[in-house]
């Protein structure tokens, strides 16, 4: 065969700058595409094995990705398919024809990997030349070269070459472009992109001793696994697969709570492995976990296109073809079968969590602390989801013990219905900072919950706009003493005039401005505290949305209210017993500040001067 010259058929001269620049999102890409070609041809050789169409024993058939630093060049080789001389003009010479969809519609079968033809043209945004050497399987087919410099002229020409298959040889001559021949950085790409694919990667060599042998051999250094566990059946894996390949993918990770192992094949195909890790506070440090891979070839670890925003949470695999990518295979394009996707992923994990907790509610309850936070992200998120929750969420109160939504409904129905007929959940989000309150809401026979993580605040308004009138007051908030049934209203010991008297004494140190602070005398148990400061429930829920939100919402005052109680000993028969002026000031203010103290108001100088005070009275 004489040398062939031609043009590259394209629809403007300017295709390898736009290639370059502008079709893929990340210039490292390119790897992940030849190799994946060279992964694709492969694939293709052993269906045609299958059939009986290719003449005796394939061999190896592994992929090597070799670096020759003096040569300046990157080959990625395979012993594949290979390509004949007409095969080489078609294909390479016409940017976006796909051969491999020309042969999965040929035999409909087979693991192909490459649907876009453009992925082998991503080699020249980092070589000045490239160079395809190939053998077909196909008998008596001649050895041919193809090479391209990065503009539209191509030559193809026969050469001798004894094994089948293809050498992409990169030409890697740019000054910007060394590192990719660097051996760390290659084998750091392959570890990212190629980890899965299915044919075994070889990138250079490694030592290894044998078992029984004293000294080391080298070895090929296969950096994939092939057989991802997220390809096989859930009947042929034990626990401990599992949790192995969660160490694989999460090297030095916590060990997951359990996962859930997703296997579909109609309307969609669609695998993967999702677990559940131990979920913090810090929302944002669990975030992009899952990875996304179309026939194990890794494209993404941002699936917020795929996933609900709470299952970014997760960790974990998803593997599908039928998920529609872009051209550069780089982002996720809107389509029908995404949200079929979102659908069934969203179902089976509330479909496990139900399991889960019908099955052993005390084990569940063990782990409820790590996954609470995904739950209630996931009931504010997903509508569906929230549906589905509302039988597995639970809420803790300050003893430990945890309820569903119903059941705790019905544990404080009888003691904490307002006078509109509404429930009452009484929390805290502090239980060592409001223990005082805590506790003094036991005496009266309220309960009170634990509400402490980052996403309670927006949980407990969902349930109030969810639920059936419930409303949530912080254990601090003047809404709780409202509770007190009429019937088990206390009487004050005191008289009008003394209480104004009371009032009066506060209202002299106290700064009062009419909307921050405010005095007001109840009659509570001779047992709570003298002085509570008790905060308004809808201006600090205001006041918390305001510090983080991105919103200018302007101030917000913490409005509080000093309730003065009328009944503790300290007030009805030491305070009002004080002749001097100035001594009763003094001890009204230290009563205030012993309320100021259980709350964390009290600081820096004042603070100072309160455990002077404190010293002196007990002198």
């Amino acid at each position: 065969m004489s040398m062939i010259t031609g043009n590259i058929s394209v629809q403007t001269e300017n295709i390898f700058p736009i290639i370059k620049k502008f079709l893929y999102s990340d210039q490292e890409i390119f790897l992940r595409e030849l190799v994946s070609n060279a992964v694709d041809a492969t694939t293709k050789l052993q269906t045609l094995a299958k059939r009986g169409e290719v003449a005796g024993e394939i061999g190896d058939t592994h992929v090597e990705v070799i670096i020759d630093k003096e040569a300046k060049t990157l080959t990625i080789r395979d012993r594949g398919i290979g390509l004949t001389a007409d095969e080489a003009q078609r294909y390479l010479s016409e940017v976006a024809f796909s051969s491999a969809a020309e042969f999965l519609e040929k035999y409909k079968e087979g693991n192909i990997i490459g649907h876009f033809g453009l992925g082998f043209y991503s080699a020249f945004m980092v070589a000045s030349q490239v160079e395809v050497v190939s053998k077909s399987y196909k008998p008596n087919a001649k050895a041919v070269r193809w090479t391209c410099d990065g503009t539209p002229q191509y030559t193809i020409e026969e050469i001798e070459k004894a094994e089948r298959g293809t050498d992409i040889i990169l030409h890697v001559t740019a000054e910007d472009e060394q590192d990719y021949l660097d051996d760390a950085k290659i084998e750091g790409l392959l570890e990212k992109y190629c980890k899965f694919l299915p044919v075994d990667i070889q990138f250079g060599t490694k030592k290894e001793k044998p078992e029984g042998a004293e000294t080391e051999i080298e070895v090929p250094n296969i950096v994939n696994n092939s057989a991802p566990i997220w390809k096989k059946s859930p009947n042929e894996l034990s626990d401990d697969d599992y949790r192995n390949f969660y160490n694989e993918i999460y090297p030095l990770s916590t060990p997951p709570l359990f996962w859930i192992h997703l296997n579909i094949d109609y309307p969609f195909n669609l695998t993967g492995i999702l677990y559940f890790p131990k979920i913090s506070n810090a929302l944002e440090a669990q975030k992009n976990k899952v990875q996304l891979y179309c026939n194990q070839v890794f494209v993404t670890d941002d699936v917020k296109e795929i996933l609900p925003e709470f299952l970014t949470l997760l960790h974990g695999v998803i593997d599908s073809p039928d998920i529609p990518l872009n051209v550069s295979r780089s982002y996720l394009q809107s389509d029908r079968e995404v949200k079929k996707i979102t659908q069934y992923i969203t179902k089976k994990v509330g479909d496990k969590l139900s399991e889960l907790f019908r099955k052993d509610r005390a084990e569940y309850e063990n782990k409820w602390k790590d996954i609470s936070v995904f739950v209630k992200y996931g009931m504010l998120s997903d509508e569906k989801f929230d549906e589905k929750a509302r039988e597995f969420v639970l809420l803790k109160n300050t003893e430990g013990s945890l309820f569903t939504l119903e059941e705790y409904r019905e544990k404080v129905k009888p003691a904490q219905t307002d006078k509109n007929d509404r429930l009452v959940y009484i929390y805290s989000n502090n239980v060592d900072a409001h223990d005082a309150q805590i506790q003094a809401a036991k005496g009266r026979g309220y309960d009170v919950l634990e509400m402490d993580t980052v996403i309670d605040n927006h949980f407990m308004q969902h349930l109030e706009y969810k639920g059936d009138k419930v409303s949530f007051v912080r254990v601090d908030s003047e809404t709780v003493d409202n509770l007190v049934p009429k019937d088990h209203k206390i009487e004050s010991v005191l008289s009008e005039d003394q209480q104004k008297s009371v009032k009066s004494v506060f209202e002299k140190f106290i700064g009062i401005d009419d909307f921050n602070n405010r005095i007001e005398l109840k009659a509570l148990s001779p047992e709570d505290a003298p002085v509570q400061i008790t905060r308004n429930e809808f201006m600090r829920r205001m006041s918390e949305m305001r510090q983080f939100s991105t919103m200018d919402m302007g101030s917000m005052p913490d409005s509080k209210t000093i309730v003065v109680n009328t009944n503790h000993p300290l007030v009805s028969d030491k305070l009002l017993t004080i002749n001097d002026e100035t001594k009763q000031n003094e001890f009204a203010q230290y009563l205030y500040d012993l309320a100021r103290v259980s709350q964390g108001l009290l600081t820096g100088a004042e603070l100072t001067a309160f455990v002077k005070r404190s010293l002196a009275f007990i002198k």
